[in-house]
């Protein structure tokens, strides 16, 4: 061999260098498949910390809620009004159970809802608790974090136990209220609901907005001295006897903070309730409002009602008001009749923070030359604008053509 190297050291030299190839070649293998070095690895994300808030509802109740609230309850559909202000994008992302009253009572805007949000056909539905129907047990079976609690509801669900057997589950409940008082408490309601959804900046804009609105309506009354017009609300007119009509709460109570006297007051001791026909017609109160609404799924229309909302018209009011007189005897020789004050308004501002729409109406048929130049619609269309996820359409009152 050449250089004097023998054919076994060549050999042997060749097996060497063969082997340290092949141990190179499996250390590259092997270090191709190695995981990535630790401080190359993503880090894991910490699981977002779930807070809690004591909020103070509306009868004086501190209750401790999970915020914010991902599931909850409505004992009552039209709590739907001020969630959708609230959650403008999406107001059915939260809700997982409801009373389904909206269908029932105000089927314009259930309608306008379901076709640009589907899903809400899919939300279980549950009983009145004012009718001691709402099942805790199905509650729960939803795994809930809140259950809202309308006010007209809260007394029966004390008195059969509901919100105690709640709170035992482990599910809080709170109270909000825009239908008795609605003056003083649409404020702290929407404040609250907004506390609990983590939409406190949202619910304040609301709030001013709101508070703006009706302020409208109390700068000017200060300056007014007339004596105050005698108004009479026929409350859900065609779906009630006559004549259903509001104490000194609701809209009776707005009646009044518009600058007007309301029959009801005097002769109701509670919120709401039934007088006899003839204390109408011997009052021969200078306005009468009637309140509607599409019932066309109420299984208590008892003649013809007012048909207002999302899909009404100005006509089709006067039209139905016409109708609503005729019915009843000897209203068409009110004052109110005869001198082409007689309205009537959306029943369902009786239940909504947009009541501040009707607030204003009032004081317009009140007082007709001294609030000319205020435009209710002009307001509530605005507050769609601002506030909800579907357009301003339709009558929200109206008044008999002469």
């Amino acid at each position: 061999m050449a250089h004097g190297i023998s054919v076994g050291q060549f050999r042997r030299h060749v097996l060497h260098v063969a082997t340290l190839l092949l141990v190179a070649f499996m250390l590259a293998c092997t270090s191709a498949q190695a995981p990535k070095p630790v401080e190359q690895q993503q880090p894991q994300q910490p699981a977002p910390k779930t807070s809690e808030v004591t909020v103070t509802d509306v009868v004086g109740r501190a209750v401790t809620v999970k915020q914010p609230v991902e599931r909850m309850i409505l004992t009552e559909g039209r709590m739907l009004y001020v969630i959708a202000a609230l959650e403008k994008e999406d107001p059915f992302k939260r809700i997982v159970g409801w009373v389904e009253d909206l269908k029932t009572t105000d089927l314009d805007a259930y309608e306008k809802y379901l076709a640009k949000f589907p899903k809400m056909a899919d939300i279980k539905v549950f009983g009145s608790p004012a009718r001691g129907e709402f099942s805790a047990e199905q509650a729960i079976a939803l795994k809930p974090d809140l259950v809202i609690v309308n006010y007209d509801s809260y007394p029966r669900a004390v008195e059969t136990g509901l919100l105690d057997q709640l709170a035992k589950l482990g599910v809080p409940s709170v109270v909000t209220d825009f239908r008795q008082y609605p003056l003083e408490n649409t404020v702290p309601s929407t404040l609250l609901l907004g506390k609990v959804l983590g939409q406190e900046e949202r619910a304040q804009a609301v709030v001013d907005y709101y508070l703006q609105q009706v302020n409208l309506v109390y700068s000017r009354l200060d300056k007014i001295t007339a004596e105050k017009p005698l108004a009479f609300m026929l409350r859900a007119a065609g779906l009630l006897d006559c004549c259903g009509t509001f104490g000194s709460g609701n809209l009776g109570l707005l009646v009044e903070r518009a600058g007007g006297k309301n029959l009801g007051s005097a002769l109701l001791p509670g919120w709401s309730g039934t007088i006899n026909p003839e204390k109408v017609l011997a009052a021969d109160p200078g306005v009468i409002i009637a309140t509607g609404s599409n019932w066309t799924h109420s299984a208590n229309k008892k003649g013809t009602y007012v048909s207002l909302g999302y899909k009404a018209s100005a006509d089709s009011a006067a039209t139905d008001l016409q109708q609503l007189i005729k019915e009843q005897p000897g209203f068409e020789n009110l004052s109110a009749a005869k001198h082409g004050r007689f309205h009537a308004i959306w029943h369902q501002f009786y239940n909504s923070p947009y009541h501040f729409a009707a607030l204003q109406q009032f004081a317009k048929w009140l007082y007709p030359e001294e609030f000319q130049d205020l435009d209710p619609e002009r307001a509530l269309r605005e507050f769609h604008q601002k506030f909800l996820p579907i357009e301003y359409t339709g009558a929200f009152w109206g008044s008999l053509r002469k």
